[in-house]
């Protein structure tokens, strides 16, 4: 299993992870050290544990807010689905209707050319 050292709030960690991961652990532990940064540059010297919880949350509360905006989306695009598949059913009925206006007219364009005919066969 591969490892990976990785440096947050200025103390080093060797992590393992899956085959292929490495970079994106790297990825994530370098935004948590980045969000502490930006919560140390904002509040001080309040405590590495604290600052850590701090960058935690802050970071499980953007989590939340991405899996609300997801669910949001998943929802518009369930009721586009829906509204699509009505209005196929739609356009299957106009399709239809038309189909049947056209045999209509067909049928009497065909007995007008025999009443044509048959009138100047008298």
């Amino acid at each position: 299993m591969p490892q990976v050292t990785v440096t947050i709030a200025g103390r080093t960690y060797r992590m393992a992870c899956g085959e292929g991961e490495e970079r994106h652990l790297e990825g994530l532990a370098a935004a948590y050290d980045a969000r502490i940064e930006e919560l140390r540059a904002s509040f001080g010297e309040i405590g590495d544990l604290r600052l850590h919880v701090m960058a935690a949350l802050s970071q499980a509360d953007e989590l939340h807010e991405a899996r609300g905006r997801l669910a949001a989306l998943e929802a518009e695009m369930a009721e586009f689905r829906r509204a699509s598949s009505s209005g196929d059913e739609r356009l299957h009925l106009i399709e239809a209707r038309l189909a049947e206006g056209v045999q209509r007219a067909a049928e009497r364009i065909e007995e007008l050319a025999r009443s044509l005919n048959g009138a100047g066969q008298v």
